[in-house]
């Protein structure tokens, strides 16, 4: 019979869990590539940026919990790149802004940064 650490299991889980945001990341930044498209109709639009946006409250509940394992700092710097991401999303929503390049990029670089 095997025996584990309680911190290989810990990190066992660690890494399951970025793998998983990692594929959440992929598929809000392919919803948002297809509703970048110039032929992109208002649902491809609208169900990127819906997805984004429940991606990045769920990220900044996670960020907020006195749980998250995170450096402070680190954890701030990400709910504010959230919250700016929401914000311009919701920009998008309202046809004030068709900025899918900059959320396309941002959302890169943090789901980059998770390997």
């Amino acid at each position: 019979m095997y025996r584990f650490s309680y911190a290989e299991i810990l990190e066992d889980a660690s890494d399951g869990c970025r793998e998983r945001e990692r594929m959440a990341f992929d598929h809000a930044i392919d919803l948002l590539k297809t509703a970048n498209r110039t032929d992109a109709s208002a649902n491809e639009r609208s169900e990127a940026v819906t997805f984004v946006q429940r991606l990045w409250t769920v990220l900044i509940e996670d960020l907020m919990s006195p749980e998250n394992g995170l450096p402070e700092a680190l954890r701030a710097q990400l709910v504010s790149i959230g919250l700016w991401i929401m914000k311009e999303a919701d920009l998008v929503r309202q046809g004030e802004s068709r900025n899918f390049n900059a959320l396309i990029e941002i959302n890169t670089m943090i789901r980059d940064g998770l390997k």
